[in-house]
């Protein structure tokens, strides 16, 4: 068992005195490195595995909640594991979560205070080395030097942009500066080296907030977790401003004016044989809240679309017209086991103030686990242009109600025909 954890480097760079760094890291640091694995109980296989750092003396770890997850939705089911540098193995209990950050908080037993991780006070410079330390395809801890690019750009949860090769495996495991002080925590990649880091001071909150009071339920605590992190959202993105931009020949459009939504746009402009000329903007919320491999929330779609007939009857246009708007669908992963179907609400809106009559449809569903929230998907369609429409449509994942009506009134006062 000795030889699963065998040290592996993978070097950035030609210098020896990385290697020496690193080695001088592994060898202080790895009585409190772990690998963490979920196993199934009826097969006793595992059903996931990862990394985690100990940051207490009396056997407090930290890791991914991905890599818990399934443990913290069926307890029943799984019990969670663990693997130190000589071999030994435990079992481990869950303390606390973040599901937002995806961070977790497990246990071991101890007999005696132990060694742990130093949390760092402050945050890396751009360009320092930093190490990052993990378990990669089940292959041994491995140290990867890399290096800190600041904060993600255009993210709404900060993730440090790491330049280094995190591996599936690495997931929960630490990234220390050359003093050994944790920086940040594994947590994606994007492969080409780049990958990404939850901040250390979002660990520095949950364990403070568990050494403060011990959440009694797992599930309410990510419940409280994910309507906060909404209701943070939704008031940034109500409260900022809404560009109005032109979309085809007559429709105005809003453009939200926050960096971690990002537009794209196209159209059929080039297609001389196209009946119908389109003008199409998607605008999305670029990352989600991952609960587990078949539910993730948290997530944003925007989409405008502007068509014109050439040369064809009305009619064909309005056949044409129903086939562009019947492919409108959630924009987030879920199963029937996480949520309700889709309960929809059809409607005539013809506001007093815009020269645009649509008809409407608002559709809920709800989260089986997670009280009061739903995803919501919205579709509006033009129907008083003759050979000209406009099809506005919108999905938001893990939202409540009065932000959900918030935002949708919003929405529909914000798009026009000139």
């Amino acid at each position: 068992m000795k030889a699963f954890f065998t040290l592996v480097f993978i070097l950035l760079s030609s210098h020896s005195y990385a290697l020496e760094e690193a080695e001088q890291l592994f060898n202080q640091l790895k009585p409190s490195l772990y690998q963490i694995k979920l196993i199934d109980k009826a097969s006793g296989e595992k059903s996931s595995i990862g990394s985690g750092f100990q940051i207490s003396s009396d056997g407090i770890i930290a890791t991914n909640y991905h890599v818990i997850s399934s443990y913290a939705l069926h307890p029943n089911k799984y019990r969670i594991e663990y693997f130190d540098y000589q071999g030994n193995k435990g079992n481990l209990s869950l303390q606390s979560v973040d599901v937002i950050n995806d961070l977790a908080l497990v246990r071991r037993d101890v007999e005696h205070e132990m060694q742990f991780f130093e949390l760092s006070q402050n945050t890396p410079h751009k360009g320092e080395q930093l190490f990052s330390l993990g378990n990669p395809h089940d292959l041994g801890m491995i140290v990867v030097p890399g290096t800190y690019n600041g904060l993600k750009k255009e993210s709404f949860n900060e993730r440090i942009h790491f330049t280094g090769s995190i591996n599936s495996g690495m997931s929960g495991g630490p990234v220390v500066n050359k003093s050994a002080q944790v920086v940040g925590v594994n947590v994606a990649t994007s492969g080409n080296s780049i990958g990404f880091l939850v901040p250390h001071d979002k660990l520095v909150n949950l364990f403070e907030a568990y050494l403060n009071t011990a959440p009694q339920s797992i599930s309410e605590q990510m419940t409280e977790q994910l309507i906060t992190s909404q209701n943070k959202l939704i008031s940034t993105i109500l409260d900022s401003p809404w560009q109005a931009k032109k979309l085809g020949e007559k429709a105005i459009i809003p453009i939200i004016d926050v960096p971690f939504v990002r537009c794209w746009g196209d159209s059929n402009a080039d297609k001389a044989d196209a009946l119908i000329l389109t003008a199409v903007a998607n605008c999305s919320l670029d990352e989600n809240t991952y609960i587990s491999s078949q539910f993730f929330t948290g997530t944003m779609e925007i989409e405008f679309r502007t068509m014109q007939a050439k040369d064809i009857g009305a009619s064909k246009f309005y056949r044409l017209y129903q086939q562009q708007i019947s492919h409108a669908g959630a924009g987030n992963r879920a199963n029937k086991e996480n949520i309700t179907q889709y309960q929809c609400h059809h409607d005539l809106v013809m506001p007093d103030n815009q020269a645009i009559n649509n008809k409407t449809i608002f559709c809920t569903r709800a989260y089986k686990k997670f009280p009061d929230l739903f995803d919501i998907l919205y579709l509006s369609a033009s129907i008083d242009k003759e050979n000209q429409a406009l099809v506005s449509h919108f999905t938001i994942a893990g939202i409540n109600k009065p932000n959900a009506l918030a935002f949708t009134r919003q929405f529909m006062e914000a798009v026009l025909w000139n």
